[in-house]
């Protein structure tokens, strides 16, 4: 026998800017700001990262997986991504950005932790004016 059942593993993000750029950083920020407190994140080092995808949708996705990675990766927390730009070519999209943080310490709270992003109400796109981009993260 087998069944399902709700759980409250998710949560909704939501970046909204003037362009892609700024809502995809607003995107990181809101995912970073369900981890920790981001006051408390000082802005001691900057990493650069890459990334792409088949599609701006996509290259959220990746985008903030990325950031999730370079955390673990580095031992490090951020408090928000400078998204420099997004381009796309032959239709394959790519996405540089800067991470501003520091390494974690025992005066850094965790909140949440946030697994990953996921492809669940992905959206990337302007609307009335503005640019959304939306998602759900797994926690």
């Amino acid at each position: 026998m087998h069944s399902l059942f709700e759980h409250k593993a998710d949560i909704g993000i939501r970046g909204i800017g003037k362009n892609a750029e700024e809502a995809f950083s607003e995107a990181a920020k809101a995912m970073l700001g369900i981890m920790i407190e981001l006051k408390s994140v000082a802005k001691k080092e900057k990493i650069e990262i890459e990334t792409k995808a088949d599609s701006l949708e996509n290259l959220l996705v990746e985008f903030l997986n990325e950031i999730l990675f370079k955390m673990d990766a580095e031992e490090m927390i951020f408090s928000g991504a400078k998204v420099k730009e997004i381009k796309e070519a032959n239709g394959k999209f790519s996405l540089k950005a800067e991470l501003h943080g520091e390494k974690k310490n025992k005066r850094h709270k965790f909140m949440t932790e946030v697994k990953a992003a996921t492809y669940s109400q992905l959206k990337a796109k302007e609307e009335k004016g503005k640019f959304v981009a939306e998602c759900i993260v797994d926690v």
